[in-house]
This record gives C-alpha cells, structure tokens and sequence, in this order.
C-alpha cells in the first residue's frame, strides 16, 4: 500500500482522490490546499481518521511516511510543488500541462532525471480505450496512407461553466490550448511523433486573456495537420481529433467515442467505452513505484507537447520549427 499526498483540492484533486480511495494500492495520506477547509472536506470524504490536512505544500513533502505526492494546482505553481516533492524524496504524478511554460517543463524534466524516482503526467489518451484503438488502426494501415490529422475544438463559454476558477481566463496559465488542447496535441504525438513545425493565427479574448480563436496548421513525421479553435459562440462544445488517410477516416469524439468513415459506406462507431484512465494512471504508477516498469507520460513529453502549443501561440501567422 502506497502513502499518497494530493496538493490542490478543487475539482480535479477531488477525481484524484476518489480513485485513490477506490484503488487497493494506495491511501490517502495528506491533503493540501491553500483553503484549509477544502482540505478537510477532501480528507474526510476520500482519507482515513489519520489523513493529515494542511495549507503549506512543502509540509506535505516532507510527512513522514510519504510515498508520493499528486501535484493538482494551477500551471503556475506546478515548478515550486514538484521541485520541493522530487527534493523530498516523494515519487510524483503532475496534472497537465507540464506547466505554465517549456522552460519551466525542462527544468522538472532535469530534475526528474536526476533522481531514481517514478514521475507521470496525467495525460490520459495514453489510456482511454477510443484513442487507444485508434493509434492501433492508424498503425496497422487501416485507413491506408494518413494524409491528415485535424483538430477541432468549440468552446461556447470559456472557461466552462462547470470550472469555477479565474485563472482559466488568464493569458499566463490558462486558455483552452493549455486546458484542453495539450491532451490532443499529446495525441498527435502518440499518433505521428513529435511535432515538428507550426503556423497560426491566434486571436485573444483581451490584452491578458485566453485565446478564443485559432486557425493553424503543424507537421508531425510528414503528416500535415490542422488546428480550428472558437470560443464564445452558440452551439455546442466540441473536441474532436480526426485522423484522414487514403481509405477512409478515424475520429475521436466526446473524449472517448472512435467513429470510422469509409465515405460511401458511412459511419460506423468503433469505440464507445470512456474506461477508467485515472485508474489505469495509478496503476502503471504504482508498477513504477513496485520497479515493474509502467507505462507513463513522461515529464520530457509533456514538456516537448508544451513546447509545441507555446509555438501556436508564438507564431503570429509565420512558420516556427521545434526540435522535437
């Protein structure tokens, strides 16, 4: 059984928390927030009678006993929570992004690689059964030859109304690319490998706020892509990876649904299972905890997507290259 401590406890740590509780190789050891009594709430829903609660992260890090800490604060404060964790000795599962920019990314990414300590970002495409299958089938040639990757994504209210948190709105560490397009643009590289080139043209909500329009195109391995973002409109949400090959075409829809078209033939849904990848994220990490191994999103990959998604916004129409 593995000691977990979770810092932040708004929506995203209480998920993580309520998969802890439900996993039989971890407990809940701490919980963290800068609201002492969303800690508390969180520790008396998901811990045990011994959870601690506290307001000082680095408190945390260094509770006896601690194996890992889950590190669900804004972008911003990813470096600070991270460094003080991997210094205390703590094995760490990051939220996405990597963090508020590359640079920082690579910092952890260094880190990280200097201590023998499991590390994960939570990008789950690695284990939601539609995308999962849909890297298979592109792989095994089922739509022939890819030709193109497009990303889509319609937001009519930013942020959404169920992410109740200002800085979502902030040009620094939120915006939908960070919040919702770092998942796909990860997907793309599972896919194809590393992006290599973009070209875009951003528009912004305000002088410090999210961008709420994005036409663009990338390259990944050869393959073109294209990236469609509008927020504040009517209509419905919409996040959708297509993949387009030369016998037919694969999209993922609604996070999780694979739908196949082969044009006249029509549609056909392949995949209609969300799976439980919070699990499947603690599974592998524990595997990496036990030295078996794990399959996990590494902090150097989150970082590389990061790097990728900064270029979107850097580009200002002209093409910028990356290293991969």
């Amino acid at each position: 059984m593995y000691d977990i401590g979770i810092v932040g406890c708004g929506v995203i740590g209480t998920r993580l928390a309520a998969a802890v509780d439900a996993h039989d190789r971890y407990e809940l050891a701490a919980a963290c927030d800068l609201d002492a009594d969303r800690a508390a709430s969180l520790a008396a829903d998901y811990g045990t009678a011994s959870t601690a609660t506290m307001t000082d992260h680095a408190a945390l890090a260094e509770r006896e006993g601690l194996d890992a800490v889950y590190v669900g604060v804004p972008p911003v404060a990813h470096e600070a929570v991270v460094t003080d964790a991997l210094d205390a000795g703590r094995h760490v599962i990051c939220e996405k992004p990597i963090a508020a920019d590359a640079e920082a990314g690579r910092r952890m990414s260094s880190l990280a690689a200097d201590r023998d300590l499991a590390t994960a970002v939570n990008l789950p495409f690695r284990y939601t059964p539609g995308f999962v299958r849909l890297r298979e089938l592109v792989e095994a040639g089922a739509i022939g030859d890819p030709r193109r990757v497009e990303l889509r994504f319609r937001f009519p209210q930013w942020p959404r109304e169920w992410q109740d948190v200002a800085w979502l709105e902030s040009r620094e560490q939120g915006g939908p690319l960070r919040e919702v397009g770092t998942h796909f643009l990860f997907g793309v590289r599972e896919l194809f490998g590393a992006v290599d080139a973009v070209s875009a043209d951003v528009g912004y909500a305000g002088p410090d706020a999210y961008e709420d329009d994005v036409v663009g195109t990338f390259r990944a391995d050869g393959v073109r892509g294209t990236i469609d973002l509008l927020c504040d409109h009517e209509g419905e949400e919409e996040n959708v990876v297509t993949v387009v090959g030369d016998d037919g075409s694969l999209s993922l829809t609604e996070w999780h649904r694979l739908v196949r078209d082969r044009g006249r033939e029509g549609e056909r849904t392949l995949v209609d299972e969300r799976g439980d990848t919070t699990a499947a994220l603690l599974t592998e990490f524990a595997r990496a905890m036990d030295g078996d191994g794990g399959d996990l999103v590494s902090f150097g990959e989150a970082t590389r997507v990061q790097a990728a998604l900064e270029a979107i916004h850097a580009s200002d129409g002209d093409r910028v290259a990356l290293d991969g």
